[in-house]
């Protein structure tokens, strides 16, 4: 993976990866889920396929997760030892920006009191469910800070992991804006 920008708030690091999310050495990776936690396309397509059908098994268990809200399976056969499944929203829908920042929160809050130290996640819903890229950069890279100036958690480094070059470029300049504020 390359390391494409890197920032601290409160020692914690905050980073711009580009590479492949199921090659991540960390203790969870974060899945960019749909309600049902059906995996078969975009990021949970790759992070099943890559971590083995137990990650679907544990997900039919759990059944429904409502749009913001996450849950947790183990990670199967990836690196990472879990995986946090975040619901985001679908461009369109409504309080898509709202929705957006309850699914980080509750991603970091979940983390925290599992005593994580270390996670990866991706662009959630910029992918198929078409939330707009520089959008969803400027939300989650605020909402991670948030968190993290407001709230007590174990995590000592958040990932971001993508891996086209646009919404790499949207990242970094929120991350910059971060970094100036």
């Amino acid at each position: 993976m390359e390391l494409i920008k890197e920032t601290s708030v409160k020692d914690i690091k905050i980073r711009i990866l580009k590479g492949d999310l199921t090659e991540s050495d960390v203790d969870a990776i974060v899945n960019a889920a749909n309600s049902y936690l059906q995996h078969g396309g975009g990021v949970a397509g790759a992070i099943v396929r890559k971590g083995g059908n137990t990650i679907q098994e544990e997900s039919n268990r759990i059944g429904f997760v409502p749009v913001g809200e996450c849950a947790l399976t183990s990670g199967g056969r990836l690196k990472a030892r879990y995986v946090i499944h975040a619901v985001g929203p679908r461009w369109g829908e409504g309080e898509e920006e709202k929705k957006l920042r309850n699914a980080v929160k509750n991603t970091l809050k979940l983390a925290s009191a599992k005593g994580f130290k270390s996670i990866s996640m991706p662009a959630i819903s910029a992918g198929i469910f078409g939330f707009p890229k520089k959008q969803c950069a400027g939300i989650i890279v605020n909402e991670i800070a948030h968190f993290l100036q407001n709230e007590t958690t174990s995590l000592k480094e958040i990932n971001i992991v993508l891996m086209d070059d646009e919404i790499v470029d949207f990242f970094k300049e929120a991350l910059d804006s971060l970094v100036r504020e």
